[in-house]
């Protein structure tokens, strides 16, 4: 099938997946839809295609498509409107000491060893990644393809303290914002807010390069994984095709 009306995108074609287990809501079977070929989805066709609600899972990019679930809303945060909320603003000023470096998107060993770790604190019941699903993944060559192969503008994110690997994100950035791609940080320190502090610093960021947007991904109201994202105001969700308050 193809998506009409957008010429970037016509040259390419999109498949539906096999079911598979939801990742974010139980007793679910999800769907993908895949845009195809991947050497086609470059930093422009990917701008106009999470317009379009897609999202990029290392050279894949996807979009839910379940036949009997529409659950999960693709969301942005829009930036000339935003003003934060008391705890967010105690997160930002709390981890001010946190020294952020963009680096290319390569693979390192420290920042897998912070991956492997974040996942079993926070995601013991983690599947496999793969072109079909976006739930986190269980070994290095599977990371790899997950977080460190692209074919948009992408960059690597990495906070450190006292020299000390805290948090380390993926971020794309497109024509009119930027993507938050997937963060991971110590989960060890339970009284940090490095989650609301990362997306502080990408909205300061964004800000700081004239873009309107941070995309925030999927928002699903019964996923504790993903709710959080409405605590992020004026959020805009993509419904029936168009951007809404």
């Amino acid at each position: 099938m193809s998506l009409p009306g957008d010429k970037p995108l016509q040259k390419l074609q999109f498949y539906v997946t096999a079911g598979y287990s939801c990742g974010y809501l139980p007793n679910k079977l999800a769907q993908s839809l895949i845009a195809t070929p991947q050497h086609l989805v470059n930093a422009e066709v990917y701008s106009n295609l999470i317009q379009q609600g897609f999202r990029r899972s290392g050279k894949f990019a996807y979009r839910p498509h379940c036949e009997n679930c529409q659950e999960c809303v693709p969301v942005r945060i829009s930036l000339q409107s935003f003003t934060p909320n008391r705890s967010q603003k105690r997160a930002f000023k709390q981890h001010q000491n946190l020294t952020a470096t963009i680096l290319p998107v390569v693979f390192h060993e420290e920042h897998y060893a912070l991956y492997a770790a974040y996942q079993r604190a926070r995601h013991s019941d983690h599947t496999k990644q793969n072109e079909k699903t976006t739930e986190p993944v269980d070994d290095a060559e599977q990371y790899q393809n997950f977080l460190c192969q692209t074919n948009v503008e992408s960059v690597l994110l990495e906070f450190r303290e006292n020299n000390q690997l805290k948090m380390v994100s993926v971020i794309d950035i497109v024509r009119d914002g930027i993507s938050a791609v997937y963060t991971y940080y110590d989960a060890n320190d339970e009284k940090a807010s490095y989650g609301t502090y990362n997306v502080m610093w990408q909205i300061a960021w964004a800000k700081s390069l004239g873009l309107p947007y941070l995309y925030l991904g999927y928002w699903i109201k019964d996923s504790q994984k993903m709710a959080y994202k409405q605590n992020y105001k004026p959020l805009e969700k993509l419904i029936d095709g168009e951007w809404l308050k």
